[in-house]
């Protein structure tokens, strides 16, 4: 294998496969390469290029090349972090610089070799669904094992539970989860699944069946690391029981 893709949803734990991925040191240094609004900081970090004096097909060219730069890290392996909605996105990118092809599995082979997909899921929606409006809501994102924070995109908030919110987010991530398997199906790809529950219980199995995937050297269990910890809490829990309790007298 080239490369992988782990296609997810927000809140399943990317973040976390991501670090343990990178600390194996065999397996790239994987990352959201290819969103909206990519953050200037994050741009820098990995090189990406400016539009400035550059036509569509040169930019095009140029980010492909800096995001596959990143993604690699130190190894031949290039890994990628994407979401269902920025995917329509990359394909367009990559139609600029490999025209004509006739689907996103063939100009994804394109910019990155021979792939292998992941399927990174979250069995329990409504925990996801909770887990992304308290992030969305606090601000805070990530926080790392020993409580400083690693990722705020807004300033501090209380979160509020929101039943409608909740439910919205519910919903917007099965569409997402949905369209993620209605695409493996159109495009004759069969992904390695990987569930969060799995992953979160036992980190080093899901590392070691992705490895042997790619054909690549095993890590020894003690050399992953994570720099991210839960965040679910009793609140989380409580918001669960109030949604869960709601749904029922409404239906």
């Amino acid at each position: 294998m080239d490369s992988y893709i782990i296609c997810s949803t927000s809140r399943t734990g990317s973040t976390l496969l991501c670090d343990l991925l990178a600390s194996s040191g065999v397996a790239g240094d994987p990352d959201s390469f290819f969103m909206h609004d990519v953050d200037p900081v994050w741009a820098r970090r990995w090189r990406l290029p400016a539009r400035d004096g550059l036509s569509e097909a040169e930019y095009c060219a140029a980010y492909l090349r800096a995001a596959i730069a990143a993604g690699r890290g130190a190894t031949p392996i290039m890994g990628l972090r994407l979401m269902r909605e920025n995917l329509d996105d990359l394909s367009a990118t990559i139609d600029t610089v490999y025209p004509g092809l006739p689907s996103d599995r063939d100009r994804l082979q394109a910019a990155f070799g021979e792939i292998l997909y992941i399927h990174l899921t979250r069995e329990d929606k409504l925990a996801q669904a909770v887990s992304l409006v308290r992030a969305e809501q606090s601000g805070l994102w990530h926080m790392a094992p020993d409580g400083t924070e690693l990722e705020r995109i807004a300033p501090p908030r209380e979160p509020e539970y929101d039943f409608h919110r909740i439910g919205a987010k519910l919903a917007e991530l099965e569409r997402f989860d949905a369209g993620w398997r209605s695409w493996f199906e159109d495009q004759g790809i069969i992904p390695l699944k990987v569930g969060y529950e799995g992953l979160s219980e036992t980190p080093a199995e899901a590392v070691g069946r992705i490895c042997r995937s790619l054909g690549v050297p095993e890590p020894e269990a003690g050399s992953l690391k994570a720099n991210v910890a839960k965040l679910s809490d009793a609140t989380n829990a409580e918001w669960m029981r109030r949604y869960r309790a709601e749904a029922d007298l409404v239906t």
